[in-house]
């Protein structure tokens, strides 16, 4: 793209958002409260839902972004990978959100990770893109980039400051290739395009790089990317504005938001609420809240046992910063705690990770009144990261469409898991040998 063409698509969003944020204010003076260019009211599971880019989606169930790590080895998608989004697509889901597209393969967080650059094979993701878009579903990618929490065997981890500590390590990322880190999300996001998907979410949360520059604890840079919260969210904010100048007003941008960390000194609550600010007067389309980190030690929120959604309190916090559609993740186990979140107004859309692992058609079989409460397995003295090798292996098996009601051995999944990866390796480490 041009430096004049992105000039101009830039000035063309800015222009889009200013209008948009227009009709946001002659709504709430009149005593209406709006959320982006749509009107905001509370609403159902199964009502649609505008997006201020004007892309409507057909209920408030989504399928968020995990890491299914179905790649190939080579960062391209397998037929399981296609058949499991397909499966989703079919249940019901208004948005399906592909976790972990890596804008590198310098930088992925496990090698079953999609890579998508100009080294890629565009046709296979246009397959991916075809059959996970099916049934009026939306499918979306994620920008994913490790960052110090890139998989080590086949990286060499940078993060926003040099980190030695127990079970992790990195470089510090340069200022020069913190100037590029824009152009590689808006490249990933305009081939996210041409492929056919129907959007991307930036992915800043779980402790991944731009989580990482948001947190105080693991960004000590004494740069412009580092010290107050502005200097810290200057990385997310730089990559919104490249990947709108790339893919232009009409396609989402989502981005993915720890409500905090969870770690003490780490990014919290007080800082979330500073950046949902910002990303109010973003071009942005949806603000997706989460929370937690995978940094090493930490508590995942997804093995918690809690059986209320994580993070709610914090996104009725973040209604008050701002006009967004706001997605929650993390959670949600039954049909009610979904109706009660949507109906409250505190969130517009609600995000299923593992109870659509458990059971992919869960969107059709609520709207069917049926089945309004998946059974979670329970492991007992599971290891860390074991619990999510279960789930990661479940998808496996749907993908291949031999899921079966019994619950699997914890063990057995754990050591399943660690095999592919360990041939996933070395098959990144062959085809990536040159980059």
């Amino acid at each position: 793209m041009s430096t004049a063409a992105t000039g101009s698509a830039l000035k063309f969003a800015r222009q889009a958002m200013l209008r948009c944020r227009a009709f946001s204010w002659i709504k709430m003076k009149t005593g209406i409260l709006a959320v982006g260019c749509q009107m905001h009211h509370r609403g159902s599971l199964f009502e649609p839902l505008q997006l201020p880019c004007g892309l409507i989606l057909k209920n408030r169930l989504a399928k968020s972004a995990m890491s299914d790590s179905l790649g190939d080895g080579t960062g391209h998608p397998t037929a399981e990978q296609t058949r499991l989004y397909q499966r989703w697509a079919a249940g019901g889901v208004a948005v399906s959100i592909i976790g972990e597209v890596q804008l590198t393969a310098g930088y992925a967080e496990n090698p079953g990770n999609l890579v998508l650059n100009d080294a890629s094979d565009l046709d296979r993701f246009r397959e991916l893109a075809r059959h996970g878009g099916e049934n009026g579903t939306r499918l979306w990618v994620q920008l994913g980039h490790a960052g110090a929490l890139a998989y080590a065997p086949t990286s060499e981890p940078k993060g926003p400051s040099a980190l030695d500590l127990p079970g992790l390590r990195c470089a510090e990322i340069t200022l020069d290739e913190m100037r590029q880190l824009p152009a590689a999300f808006a490249r990933t996001a305009w081939l996210a395009q041409q492929a056919g998907f129907a959007g991307v979410q930036i992915h800043a949360a779980h402790g991944f790089l731009l989580s990482q520059f948001l947190s105080p604890l693991f960004n000590r840079r004494s740069d412009e990317y580092g010290g107050a919260i502005a200097n810290r969210m200057r990385p997310l904010l730089e990559a919104i504005d490249a990947t709108r100048a790339a893919v232009g007003p009409d396609f989402p941008i989502a981005v993915k938001l720890n409500s905090s960390d969870q770690l003490e000194g780490g990014f919290d609550s007080a800082d979330a609420l500073n950046v949902v600010a910002a990303l109010d007067r973003s071009s942005i389309d949806l603000i997706d809240i989460s929370g937690g980190t995978y940094f090493p030690g930490a508590k995942s929120a997804s093995d918690g046992t809690g059986r209320g959604p994580y993070f709610l309190e914090f996104a009725k916090r973040a209604r008050a910063a701002t006009t967004k559609p706001l997605m929650l993740t993390g959670g949600f186990k039954t049909r009610a705690q979904a109706e009660e979140a949507v109906a409250s107004g505190a969130v517009d859309i609600v995000g299923l990770a593992r109870a659509l692992v458990l059971e992919p058609s869960l969107p059709d079989l609520w709207k069917a009144d049926q089945k309004p409460e998946p059974i979670f397995p329970r492991f007992a003295d599971a290891p860390e990261g074991g619990i999510t090798a279960w789930y990661t292996m479940r998808l496996t098996e749907i993908g291949a469409d031999r899921e079966t009601p019994v619950v699997g051995e914890l063990g057995q999944a754990i050591r399943d898991y660690e095999t592919r990866n360990k041939s996933r390796t070395q098959v990144w480490l062959r085809h990536f040998a040159n980059d």
